[in-house]
């Protein structure tokens, strides 16, 4: 894919950017829209009040990163599904190190930057899917679910909670990185009232700005063949 095609979700309106960050012993290079609320679609915002939220790098994305990079050969071979992708970081780092990874996103966008960020930094082809929350396609299951800033509204964390439910297998684990949204604790209870062993640490990402502190989450579901953290 050629950055022309890119170019092409932009409608003019901006201009094409690249981020490289250090995660771990390897450097990524992202592409991604240089003024991510230029996008914002004024009919789409009125039907449903999306947003491009896709378009913009975020801090947690880079938390959830790292997290995946400490993580490392115990990827190898896991499937892995990432929600609401955005521009690619995390799937990209788990497809580095081998996970079978499916990154999903509502934006069609957001799916040919990941995909595109995914081929430039580690030659793999990145297996993505449009995915609603609200009314989901059947995708599998996966031993990790994913998912970078994504609790930004009180109103995701019902369809979240339903979700990660019929895609987690038996044993499996979900990693949320989240800058201490109001909505997170919600989550986290529900999850652990679903039979979850929590977990949680703080991560600081200074990335275009002041530092954001990320709250790192870890949800086990009981079974067998989690990844050790």
């Amino acid at each position: 894919m050629l950055p022309e095609r890119l170019r092409a979700h932009l409608s003019g309106r901006t201009d094409l950017k690249e981020t490289t960050l250090r995660i771990g012993d390897r450097e990524y290079r992202l592409m991604h829209p240089a003024a991510p609320y230029a996008l914002i679609d004024e009919e789409e915002f009125a039907r449903d009040e999306r947003l491009p939220y896709w378009a913009e790098l975020w801090p947690s994305a880079v938390a959830l990163a790292r997290q995946l990079e400490e993580l490392g050969p115990c990827l190898s071979g896991r499937r892995v599904i990432e929600l609401g992708c955005g521009v690619g970081l995390p799937a990209i780092v788990a497809l580095a190190h081998g996970a079978r990874v499916l990154a999903t996103d509502h934006y069609a966008s957001a799916l040919d930057f990941a995909r595109h960020n995914a081929e430039r930094n580690t030659g793999y082809a990145l297996q993505t899917a449009l995915l609603d929350w609200r009314a989901p396609e059947p995708v599998g299951k996966f031993g990790l679910v994913m998912a970078a800033d994504v609790l930004y509204e009180r109103r995701n964390v019902g369809p979240l909670l339903a979700l990660i439910s019929e895609l987690l297998e038996s044993g499996g684990e979900v990693l949320i990185a989240d800058p201490q949204r109001a909505s997170a604790p919600l989550f986290a209870q529900e999850m652990r009232r679903q039979g979850f062993r929590h977990s949680s640490g703080m991560a600081e990402v200074e990335l275009d700005g002041p530092v954001v502190r990320v709250e790192l989450h870890r949800f086990v579901r009981q079974g067998r063949h989690t990844t050790r953290a």
